[in-house]
């Protein structure tokens, strides 16, 4: 069984629909590629009792790691690392190392020219005040360091909102993390484009497939046909197969044997199948 993930993403702006959110998206494909499996992602407001309710829900479910995005600022409704603390009943303390991140920042803006002086405001040093027993987490990017704490076998880390700082982050400091943790398994997957047949008569022949290759996902994606070799205005279905699995040809056998299978089904079933895609993916 692989290992599991929550994400919680942390931020007004993601609720009321001004910021899309693409950290879920690019945490979630990268994370699945590794070869760690998502269980559910969570956007929640810029409160202190609501990311600390949050954090505690997802607790009970105990998952291997959880990973919370945005609020790590120096601004008033930078509430994340607060309301980490709270859920984990931790005081708030300033850590000498992410301060230490942060002063050195402030130094290199100061040689770049971009500030004046070096001052440690409360603001700045806001972002180096990191629930007790955390360790933070180098920012190649930005300002604000990451964190990341074990609580009872989970690993939670917390990073910024901001994607290329968020990005930048998970890549150093998880992404080895999270390769041990999957070990050999990785995330594989490839795609067909099924034609001339309906969803509804799709689906039992979806469940058959899945039922003989249990450890091959399958899942349909409908589209408008956009390309000038298929008939306009008519319904476009992609299969979508996915595994996980120790290597390469065991996923990519996997992969065809249920492929193969799904469209000869659908071809008796008088519609047709074409390959679009067939990309394992591992890292």
């Amino acid at each position: 069984m692989t290992a599991q993930m929550e994400i919680l993403c942390i931020g007004n702006e993601l609720l009321i629909g001004k910021t899309l959110n693409t950290n879920a998206h690019w945490l979630a494909k990268r994370t699945t590629i590794l070869g760690i499996t998502v269980k559910r992602i969570t956007v929640i407001s810029d409160d202190t009792k609501e990311i600390a309710r949050a954090l505690q829900e997802t607790l009970q479910r105990k998952p291997r790691f959880i990973i919370t995005t945005g609020g790590l600022g120096p601004t008033f409704d930078d509430k994340t690392l607060e309301g980490i603390a709270k859920g984990l009943n931790r005081k708030l303390e300033v850590n000498p190392k992410a301060l230490k991140m942060v002063k050195e920042k402030y130094e290199t803006y100061l040689k770049q020219g971009k500030i004046g002086k070096i001052e440690l405001t409360p603001a700045r040093v806001k972002m180096a005040t990191l629930p007790k027993n955390t360790e933070p987490l180098h920012n190649p990017v930005g300002t604000a360091p990451g964190m990341m704490t074990d609580f009872k076998g989970t690993l939670i880390a917390a990073l910024p909102g901001v994607p290329p700082e968020m990005e930048a982050i998970f890549d150093e400091s998880l992404v080895p993390i999270l390769k041990r943790e999957a070990g050999k398994q990785a995330f594989f997957e490839s795609s067909i484009y099924a034609d001339r047949i309906m969803e509804s008569n799709l689906a039992p022949l979806i469940d058959q497939a899945m039922r003989d290759n249990p450890h091959v996902y399958i899942k349909s994606h409908v589209y408008v046909k956009t390309d000038p070799q298929t008939e306009g205005g008519k319904p476009h279905i992609e299969l979508h197969f996915s595994t996980t699995a120790e290597n390469r040809k065991t996923a990519e056998k996997r992969l065809n044997k249920t492929t193969a299978q799904l469209s000869e089904l659908v071809q008796k079933n008088g519609g047709k199948t074409r390959a679009v895609e067939k990309a394992g993916k591992q890292e």
